[in-house]
């Protein structure tokens, strides 16, 4: 129906989390009209993001600069003794900006859906226990999944896997309602949920 540049564009647009052929179409027939300054920006935007982004060798974050660990994980003035465990990049940011944690993180990849094998082999399983097991300055580990099915299941996954190592385990308090992601929770909510983890 569309010509094969614009009809290839949606396809891989419709490949991004959330995006469907409609958006798809929306986001390219939007890139249609724009100048072609800002298709070039849009173009070295992209690009930057594969050659200077690297992923930090503790949390997993992205981050920019040298070395091999982000400025969270760098700085001397975070607790090392507490470890956060979410599900995704995005939901650190909200966590940060309640300025009521100054630990570390550890960014899992994702939640197990059911508790197939073919799940969990797509989570940082392995370095979270590598992480329990070898750092004992860690001595209390927050998971903080998403209050949803999936991130119930894996929070209760994770208390039995890391139970063995002998730390402190906590969740978020309530106050985050079931179902929710982090990354919509507004700052009071998450901060009351990290005053009041069990």
């Amino acid at each position: 129906m569309f010509p094969p540049a614009i009809q290839k564009l949606i396809d891989l647009f419709s490949e991004f989390p959330t995006v469907g052929p409609r958006t798809a179409s929306r986001f390219v027939f939007y890139l249609l009209k724009l100048p072609k300054e800002k298709i070039e920006d849009l173009i070295f935007a992209i690009s930057a993001i594969k050659k200077e982004i690297k992923i930090c060798k503790f949390c997993f974050t992205p981050f920019q600069g040298r070395g091999d660990f982000c400025k969270i994980c760098q700085s001397p003035s975070r607790d090392k003794n507490l470890l956060c465990i979410i599900e995704k990049e995005i939901d650190l940011i909200p966590i940060e900006k309640t300025k009521k944690y100054n630990g570390l993180y550890f960014i899992l990849g994702g939640t197990i859906s059911s508790l197939k094998k073919t799940d969990i082999e797509k989570l940082k399983i392995k370095e979270l226990e590598e992480r329990a097991k070898n750092q004992p300055e860690i001595q209390e580990i927050i998971i903080a999944t998403n209050p949803t099915t999936e991130g119930e299941a894996t929070a209760l996954y994770l208390e039995r896997l890391l139970k063995p190592f002998g730390k402190k385990i906590t969740r978020l308090g309530r106050g985050l309602p079931v179902g929710a992601e982090l990354e919509y929770a507004d700052e009071e909510t998450l901060s009351s949920a990290l005053e009041n983890r069990k």
